[in-house]
């Protein structure tokens, strides 16, 4: 690393998210890590920890992310959520990747195939997101029908995706009803794996009685979901009308709070490469775009929005202080400082005084978006029980 500008992943603290969740939620059989766009920025290496931590099952979006993970994990099983063109089977066999069927002609395509080996699946239903599975329930009897003649074809499981938490809205129970009604003609207890929830939606409602496994995507990085409820007028106000369109749309039980302890891992820094002592009057960066109301010291640092930081960010943190950046470029952001401040001083672009969540919430964005926003010509350093990895993309 020469730029002394990094991202720092604390896989001991995944794994304890793993294991906290399992702890509070103990009633699933199987627990899906969701690791789709290289663990959400965390590093597909990681896997290992959360597999430690008791996840038991990966998912991911594309045959490539696939096979990546085997680079570090051999037999834990991968469900890829998105279709994989059949022109590419024999990748699938030999990594012992579990396909996604989202569609009748599909699973009566790969029944042509010559299998060598067993090759498990798993039913898509679209249970009202009109993104990817099926829609008709004679389509979904076929194509079970058709799973359970082939001899290498095993239909280990069914799920959906569920698009809203249903705390204030409908579409939960809709889709949990559109998933029961297209599934009627089938004995869900039958299939090994039954998952519908996710995240969002795992954490605010009863465990679902037909599904034995869970999709754990964001909340493994430190994101438990919880709401809490505010106290002042404006937020009982809130309450009052929440309670009111439960009650008119007849919504389920929601929970808005729960107790998980889960922790980010994810901390991006950088250091102070240079310092300059600017006039009063005088302009900082491109377009003259800040001017000093009176003398003082500017840091320069070198992550930019290349790296996907821009002076949105609002603040950095040096010696758990908080700076205002003013200016910024592709390579470099300014910042102003005090005199306390060094060459060579470490930067936190956000971490544990400045907090993921309040980085997004600044950018007016969720953590999805902040994690995949952080380029990866930054440095990844990974932490665990077995000391400091470096990776680069």
């Amino acid at each position: 690393m020469y730029r002394k500008t990094y991202v720092e992943i604390d896989e001991e603290q995944l794994k304890k998210n793993a294991k906290e969740i399992i702890s509070k939620y103990p009633n699933y059989k199987y627990y899906f890590g969701v690791v789709k766009n290289n663990a959400y920025h965390h590093g597909i290496r990681v896997v290992n920890s959360i597999i430690e931590g008791g996840i038991n099952y990966l998912a991911v979006s594309s045959l490539e992310e696939a096979i990546e993970i085997r680079k570090y994990n051999r037999t834990i099983p991968v469900l890829v959520l998105e279709p994989i063109d059949l022109e590419f089977i024999d990748d699938v066999i030999n990594n012992k990747v579990t396909l996604m069927v989202d569609h009748l002609e599909y699973i009566e395509k790969l029944a042509k195939l010559p299998l060598p080996y067993k090759v498990n699946v798993h039913l898509k239903i679209d249970s009202g997101m009109n993104r990817l599975g099926f829609k008709n329930r004679k389509e979904i009897n076929k194509a079970v029908e058709i799973i359970h003649e082939h001899k290498n074809l095993f239909l280990e499981g069914i799920f959906t995706h569920l698009a809203t938490s249903g705390i204030s809205d409908v579409f939960y129970d809709k889709q949990i009803d559109t998933f029961l009604e297209l599934t009627k003609d089938l004995n869900l207890n039958d299939i090994p794996i039954v998952h519908v929830d996710r995240s969002l939606t795992f954490v605010t409602h009863e465990k679902l009685p037909f599904a034995n496994g869970v999709r754990l995507g964001i909340v493994l990085f430190g994101f438990s979901g919880s709401r809490k409820k505010g106290t002042g007028f404006k937020a009982r106000l809130r309450e009052m009308k929440r309670q009111m369109i439960v009650k008119k749309n007849k919504i389920s039980p929601t929970l808005l709070e729960n107790s998980l302890q889960v922790q980010t891992a994810f901390r991006f820094y950088s250091t102070v490469m240079s310092l300059h002592h600017a006039k009063k009057g005088e302009f900082v960066g491109y377009n003259a775009s800040y001017f000093l109301k009176e003398d003082g010291i500017i840091a320069t640092i070198p992550v930019g929005y290349a790296d996907g930081v821009t002076k949105e960010f609002g603040y950095v943190a040096i010696h758990n202080k908080r700076y205002p950046i003013i200016s910024d470029s592709m390579d470099m952001i300014m910042v102003l400082v005090d005199p306390s401040v060094k060459i060579k001083d470490k930067v936190e672009i956000f971490g544990d005084t400045i907090s993921v969540r309040e980085a997004s919430n600044r950018l007016h964005m969720n953590a999805y978006h902040l994690f995949n926003q952080i380029s990866n010509r930054v440095p990844r350093i990974h932490k665990n029980k077995e000391g400091e990895f470096e990776i680069k993309y």
